[in-house]
This record gives structure tokens, sequence and C-alpha cells, in this order.
């Protein structure tokens, strides 16, 4: 087993055999508790170095996040990179506008502009939410050299292709996926969970 996932079950923070709902709508039975790893400095700190340690041989100005999760993930990841590379690497991120569009705010995107810049996200299960935070750099000039990941759950489709830049995962964890209308474990009634994920705002929107 890899260093990382050994890290997140330790955490707790890697769940399997359960029925939860990703940001995307699709129903999982596997979901990274990123929240759980978190709280741990150290061991946050090490998934980060390793991270860093892929990409170490990209030219990268800065690493951008998508909020919230991206946040933590880009700050540590571009600590490490700055002591491999021994220059400044800066730590941005993006955050969803009302329409659920990731954007860069804060005066953030002065800082990714016409710079290599390394997009990172937890644990993936569409890549979704990574592809349009790859989309909004190149959107206002800045350059994605690659995309990294701590556990890639969908090894088939986020691929390097996918983002059409060089991606790296620390691991892979295929999990089952399911659509909301044909969702197996719907069918069975595995009750969904509504404390991680998006379960409880599928439940609502059922009502």
């Amino acid at each position: 087993m890899s260093e990382v996932l050994e890290i997140l079950k330790k955490a707790g923070a890697l769940l399997t055999k359960g029925h939860f709902v990703g940001t995307s709508g699709v129903h999982i039975d596997t979901y990274v508790n990123k929240d759980a790893l978190y709280i741990h400095t150290k061991e946050t700190s090490r998934v980060c170095e390793l991270m860093a340690e892929q990409v170490k041989n990209f030219d990268i100005d800065a690493v951008v996040g998508p909020a919230l999760g991206g946040i933590i993930l880009a700050q540590w990841t571009a600590y490490h990179l700055s002591k491999i590379k021994q220059k400044e690497v800066l730590a941005l991120y993006t955050e969803k506008d009302k329409e659920g569009v990731q954007k860069f705010t804060r005066g953030y995107d002065k800082f990714a502009r016409a710079k290599n810049i390394l997009v990172v996200e937890d644990a993936p299960t569409t890549g979704g939410s990574a592809k349009k935070v790859v989309d909004i750099v190149n959107d206002i000039g800045g350059k994605v050299v690659a995309v990294s990941v701590m556990v890639n759950k969908n090894p088939q489709n986020v691929t390097s292709k996918f983002f059409g830049v060089p991606f790296f995962s620390l691991a892979e964890f295929k999990m089952q996926s399911y659509g909301a209308v044909d969702c197996l474990m719907c069918q069975k009634g595995i009750p969904v969970n509504t404390v991680l994920g998006h379960g409880k705002k599928f439940l609502e929107t059922k009502k």
C-alpha cells in the first residue's frame, strides 16, 4: 500500500463501503475525508511533500488549488517546493462564485498571470473541479504545467489527456460510482451519508 493511503487510513480519512455523493453529484462507495487529514499538520505536510517531490523537475512559480480543501494542499505543497527549489513558490487558490464557477478572487489572478502553475486537488471523482482550475488559470494568462492529486479514484478517466497537461497522483484507489438515476446503492436501500460529501443536498432535492 502506498504511503499516502497508509497516512489517510491512520487519520480515519479513507472511508470505504459507504454510500456518498460527490461534488459532481455522482454516487460513490469510497470517500476521502480530507478534513480528517488536515487537522494533523505533520501528516498533511508529509502528503504535500510527496506531491512536491513528484513534480520537482517542473519549472513552477505557484501552486493553485480550489477552495476549500485545495487551499491547504496548495499552501503545504508550495512550502515544500520552495524548500526543494530554493526559491519562493507562491500558494494561491480559486473560489466558486454564486453560479458555481471557479474564479480567482482577492487579486490572486495577478500572481498567476504569466506564471508556471501547478494545480493540486485532493481526491477527484470526475476531475471536474481541478479541470475548472486549469481552465481559469489558462484564461487569465497563466500556464498550467502539471496537475497533482493525493488519490485518483477514477484512473480510467482522470488522466493527463483529460487535463491536457502531465498528471500525477500519489495513489490510485478504484471505487464504484453511479449516476443518481441508476445508482445500485440507492436501489439496494443503502442509506446515503448525509454528514460527508453532498448526500444531504441530494436527499433534499428528492423531497
